[in-house]
């Protein structure tokens, strides 16, 4: 989707120009011709030419942050549907597991009342009150609290205003008023709904229908009880097997990527099928060689360890290289020019703009 236009310009252009020369030839005296080698730009290099950008790639990831992050509280059904209305590539987001083992889409190990508060439709809810400092931290633990408890929290609320100044939770068009805690088998069927609403257009019903999914693992090796399933650090958990039980059921193993900066996670999930790829994330210099050999295809690190000599390294061992989490469309321009193949963001609406400049 990122690219369509601006590579198709390319395209058109170096056919003129080979039309051009072949004219030329043609006609020119041949005692005089002198042919000049012409070095064309090649569309997978990136290139800045004044107020324009040439994008390196016509499949270029835009990818939308647990959602749009900058423009609906994170994970909500909300946020991904901005993402979709501004037709990203794919939808980042977070998993964690509920005490009745549903997989659920959130960042945080546990309930944070600077972003979620019981909801006050809910006449008597059974949940933990996270503004309620007698409540202790292990009680609101995800994995401690059913996914029933876990509807009764809204989470609307932006942790961060200063960061995120554009954020709001105002109602969506088809999610509504929704800031529930959601499963991700409800993403995924919301998606599905989006595709045949009458409420969008066309081309955003079209992208919904292709768009892919990169989900993320929230294990941690040094806090097993953040998912608290039976993962030996080797064979699959519960976890691992019930997303890929999911996304298997939903026919999505071609468009989904599980991405974990627990690469133990990642190698269990390719222990149980090979159809769907993975993405190590990290956020310090790690062995490309070493993720290439495990089986991962992306390289997702903080954008500030991205260089050309780590982007040279990660394409030689054929894997992509998608750096997380970049807001400043100056950063973003930097990154694009440098040639990675796709950005996280919790901008997505700042990224898809730059390609419009």
């Amino acid at each position: 989707m990122f690219n369509r236009w601006t590579l198709l310009r390319v395209a058109l252009t170096s056919v003129l120009l080979v039309i051009a020369v072949r004219v030329a030839v043609m006609y020119a005296p041949s005692d005089t011709l002198t042919l000049v080698p012409v070095q064309i730009a090649s569309p997978t290099i990136a290139e800045s030419t004044g107020d324009m950008m040439v994008y390196p790639l016509a499949n270029f990831d835009v990818q939308g942050h647990r959602g749009a992050r900058g423009l609906k509280p994170e994970n909500t059904l909300p946020a991904f549907e901005i993402a979709l209305d501004l037709e990203v590539d794919t939808l980042e987001l977070d998993l964690h597991l509920s005490a009745d083992d549903v997989v659920v889409v959130w960042h945080d190990p546990a309930i944070d009342s600077n972003k979620c508060h019981l909801d006050p439709s809910h006449a008597a809810p059974t949940a933990p009150d996270p503004e309620d400092r007698s409540v202790s931290a292990s009680a609101l633990m995800i994995r401690q609290l059913t996914f029933d408890q876990l509807q009764e929290y809204r989470c609307d609320r932006n942790p961060d205003p200063t960061l995120f100044p554009d954020q709001d939770s105002d109602p969506t068009a088809l999610a509504g008023d929704r800031y529930q805690i959601i499963s991700l088998d409800q993403l995924f069927q919301f998606v599905a709904e989006y595709t045949i609403s009458g409420q969008k257009s066309t081309s955003q019903r079209q992208n919904a229908a292709s768009v892919k999914f990169n989900i993320e693992t929230k294990r941690q090796p040094n806090n097993p009880a953040a998912i608290g399933d039976d993962f030996d650090g080797a064979a699959p958990g519960l976890f691992e097997r019930q997303i890929v039980s999911l996304v298997q059921a939903r026919n999505l193993t071609n468009r989904v990527t599980v991405q974990s900066f627990d690469h133990r996670s990642l190698w269990a999930i390719r222990q149980i099928t090979q159809q769907i790829r993975l993405a190590a994330l990290i956020s310090e210099p790690t062995s490309v060689d070493e993720l290439a050999a495990l089986g991962s295809s992306i390289l997702s690190p903080r954008s500030t360890l991205v260089t050309p000599t780590l982007l040279a390294q990660a394409h030689a061992r054929g894997l992509k290289v998608i750096p997380w989490t970049v807001n400043d469309p100056e950063e973003m321009q930097r990154l694009i020019t440098m040639g990675v193949d796709g950005l996280i963001t919790d901008r997505p609406d700042l990224l898809l703009a730059l390609e419009k400049k």
